[in-house]
């Protein structure tokens, strides 16, 4: 099996899509499969890794540090030289010819929508989530160059319902969490405070601003309590501000994953509160360091902890400052374990396992012109 995997839309920074699409593709190496990442990049470059090829192909930058590859014909050439069985695209803009130019050629293709663009983008903008016009006409149309498309929450799935024929095609494929990197602390230091912790990319569409202001509303009810912010994005000074007085520690972009997750294994609770997250692997990454998690009662990160694990609530400060409380109130041991126990039903194999079925159940498939 030679795959090809495609991501058009990628920070600086080690964001969800980038943890997956590196998770997934060392999992087709480990499995026997022959792989090659196309990724954009300031310039072109082409490297040899134990997880296979990676090339990179100069793109601009589209704001907050993102890049978007721009010439979709240069991909093309790419993924002829290279020959695969099947071509996996990790994104929904520029890179959809790849599903066109894998269909006149009889490979498989496959689809991996890793956001809901009619709550992505209204969010990314300011507005609010479920447009559905011409999103829906965008979907039919992608969804129509492409022999599977994979989302990894029920949540995700429901994008798809409106889309004439996309059943068919249509795989749920939850993600995983590097169950070893992320681990409970061997000794958890007891604090004075409710200590909470917030990781991910402080950017509108995923919702950090809730985050804050649900500190900001323990904070004013008097409750001692001391929020961690752990990521990078442009939102980050109005974050500050918004923070105002109360106790919120903002540590920007943390690089090595253990010192992460050290942060986060210290935490009581981590707030993980997009509405419109289609995962959420924040979410696991916390679970799996023994720490339960409030989410919102919405979105693909809700589907990931049980009542054991975490609390949820409607998407408002009030709320989700309600459901820290609960949260808190519970017996921490009890918790913590059931948080881990939670994050080890996610294991990274499992997902590489049902992308391995995805990709053989479309490789050779001859397909006919559009």
């Amino acid at each position: 099996m030679r795959i090809a995997q495609l991501a058009s839309f990628i920070g600086p920074l080690s964001g969800g899509m980038k943890t997956a699409v590196a998770a997934i593709g060392r999992g087709y190496v480990e499995a026997g499969a022959e792989r090659l990442l196309v990724v954009p990049g300031p310039r072109d470059r082409r490297f040899a890794t134990e997880a296979g090829d990676v090339v990179q192909l100069r793109a601009p930058r589209v704001g907050g540090g993102y890049r978007l590859l721009a010439e979709p014909w240069r991909v093309a050439d790419l993924i002829d030289d290279f020959a695969p069985t099947s071509v996996e695209v990790n994104d929904k803009s520029t890179l959809v010819p790849a599903g066109w130019w894998a269909r006149r050629r009889g490979v498989g293709s496959v689809l991996f929508s890793h956001e809901r663009l009619d709550h992505m983008l209204p969010m990314r903008l300011g507005g609010e989530p479920g447009t559905r016009v011409p999103l829906q006409w965008w979907n039919r149309t992608i969804t129509r160059g492409f022999d599977a498309v994979v989302v990894t929450s029920r949540f995700a799935q429901a994008e798809f319902r409106s889309v004439p024929a996309t059943d068919a095609i249509l795989h749920r494929v939850p993600l995983g969490v590097d169950l070893a990197t992320f681990t409970p602390p061997v000794r958890r230091q007891s604090a004075p405070v409710l200590r909470l912790v917030h990781a991910g990319r402080l950017s509108r569409e995923k919702s950090p601003a809730l985050a804050v202001a649900t500190a900001v509303e323990l904070h004013n009810r008097g409750i001692p309590v001391r929020l961690d912010v752990f990521g990078e994005g442009p939102q980050r000074d109005e974050l500050m501000q918004a923070a105002g007085e109360a106790p919120i520690v903002f540590h920007g972009h943390v690089a090595d994953r253990r010192v992460l997750a050290a942060r986060l294994g210290e935490a009581d609770v981590a707030l993980s509160v997009c509405p419109g997250e289609t995962f959420g692997l924040a979410v696991l990454e916390a679970l799996a360091c023994g720490t339960p998690v409030v989410t919102a009662d919405r979105g693909g990160a809700r589907e990931l902890v049980c009542s054991r694990s975490g609390q949820w609530a409607a998407p408002h400060p009030r709320d989700l400052a309600d459901a820290v409380l609960a949260l808190a109130a519970r017996p921490v041991e009890a918790t913590r374990r059931a948080a881990r126990e939670r994050a080890e039903q996610f294991p990274w194999a499992a997902t590489v396992d049902r992308m391995l079925e995805v990709h053989a159940s479309v490789s050779g498939r001859t397909s006919v012109p559009a």
